[in-house]
């Protein structure tokens, strides 16, 4: 047998085993950190090289083999640390990988529920006003009196309509971050005065007190003035919704750490414990008892308020959340940051 074919054969007989005996130690050793096993994979190697030159040089500690030795220890000097740097980089680029994942399935989970229920909602109004329209023409009713009524239900539904594809429209821009906004230094103490006086009619219809508690020095801030005024007004409108007759919607203006903070606290029924951390999504519509209807049981808007709330607090560099007061009740905080004395 010619002596490279002899000494091929001897390194393979060598090294097979180490090489899977470590196939072994990194398979068992699965569950263990990422960098353990990126270690355990640049040694294998090494040990494999080592023993293979071992084993051709007949078991004899030559100088050959001491030369290899040395040459082999200053490769592990450089590839164990680069091995451990590589191991953590990949295991933060695991975990980052497997978030996006969760986070792509969460958010298609959630397009699939809002098309559900969006559906599911325009249906309604649409079955309304079809119905109404058809007794309109089939001239069920002849009395000026009901006509009249007819078509003020055909309006109604017609500005819910709207309303939805609107929302839905604005949602759009904000998940494809489409959404661009003028931004100019307002006050937001006027923000807040406009959106009290343009709900104070519906909050007097639902026999709810609606109150601002203004402070005496400007909150100058930089933002949109009718994006804030939408955030606002969704969370008054959902306030009063949710707060039974006799109750309390209170607007409070505030300033901490450099930013500007607008609360909204209702007296109703508050928020279960479990659903807080899902309110601000685009799919969530709440229990029965926060799920607000109007005097004749139809769901109001389009139940993506707090979403587009939070989409366009976001747009500002600020932050909303909601907590449960003690007294009952829930309370909404936004907080955008202050413009800067130049």
């Amino acid at each position: 047998m010619p002596e490279n074919l002899r000494m091929l054969l001897l390194a393979i007989a060598w090294t097979a085993p180490v090489v899977l005996i470590g196939a072994g130690i990194v398979v068992w050793a699965r569950r263990m950190p990422l960098v353990i096993s990126m270690v355990a994979m640049v040694l294998i190697p090494l040990a494999a090289t080592f023993v293979g030159v071992f084993g051709v040089s007949g078991l004899m500690f030559t100088e050959d083999l001491w030369n290899t030795v040395a040459v082999l220890a200053a490769v592990s000097l450089v590839t164990i640390p680069g091995a451990l740097w590589l191991g953590r980089f990949q295991a933060r680029r695991t975990v980052w990988e497997r978030k996006m994942r969760e986070q792509e399935r969460a958010a298609e989970r959630s397009r699939r529920e809002l098309i559900a229920w969006v559906s599911h909602d325009l249906r309604t109004p649409l079955a309304d006003i079809k119905a109404l329209a058809e007794a309109l023409a089939d001239r069920v009713v002849t009395e000026r009196t009901e006509v009249a009524e007819f078509a003020d239900q055909i309006d109604r539904n017609a500005i819910r309509l709207s309303q939805m594809v609107d929302d839905l429209f604005e949602m759009a821009r904000i998940n494809a971050g489409a959404l661009t906004l003028d931004l100019e230094a307002i006050d937001l103490r006027e923000v807040a005065d406009e959106v009290v006086s343009a709900n104070a009619g519906a909050a007097a219809r639902a026999d709810v007190s609606l109150t601002v508690c203004p402070l005496p020095d400007p909150l100058m801030v930089e933002g949109s003035s009718s994006a804030l005024s939408r955030v606002l007004t969704n969370l008054v409108v959902n306030a009063i919704a949710h707060t039974p007759p006799g109750g309390e919607v209170t607007v409070t203006l505030n300033c901490s750490d450099r930013r500007a903070q607008v609360s909204v606290a209702d007296t109703g029924v508050g928020i279960a414990d479990s659903d807080l951390p899902r309110i601000f999504e685009i799919s969530y519509r709440g229990t029965a008892s926060r799920t607000p209807v109007n005097a004749a049981g139809m769901p109001v808007g389009s139940g993506m308020g707090l979403a587009i709330a939070r989409g366009l607090v976001d747009a500002h560099a600020g932050a909303i959340a909601a907590r449960n007061n003690v007294d009952g009740g829930t309370r909404f905080d936004v907080t955008i940051p202050l413009i800067t004395p130049a």
